[in-house]
């Protein structure tokens, strides 16, 4: 299994943010935004914070993906 943040970049999309947007509100590193685009693992803080900027649950943005 793994996780996809296609919820979090639809997300986005619905409230006419961009990545940049995203990177400012949090005060998330690059390294952090890219690893996001990459569908890579990032830290649990990480995406709380994003949680938090947005207002948001943890399920509104990541999902698990079977292989």
């Amino acid at each position: 299994m793994s996780l996809s943040y296609n919820r979090l970049w639809k997300l986005l999309i619905d409230r006419g943010m961009t990545k940049q947007d995203l990177r400012k509100v949090t005060g998330l590193s690059s390294a952090s935004i890219a690893k996001l685009g990459k569908s890579q693992n990032v830290n649990t803080d990480v995406l709380l914070r994003i949680c938090k900027a947005l207002d948001c649950d943890l399920d509104d943005i990541v999902e698990t993906v079977r292989k």
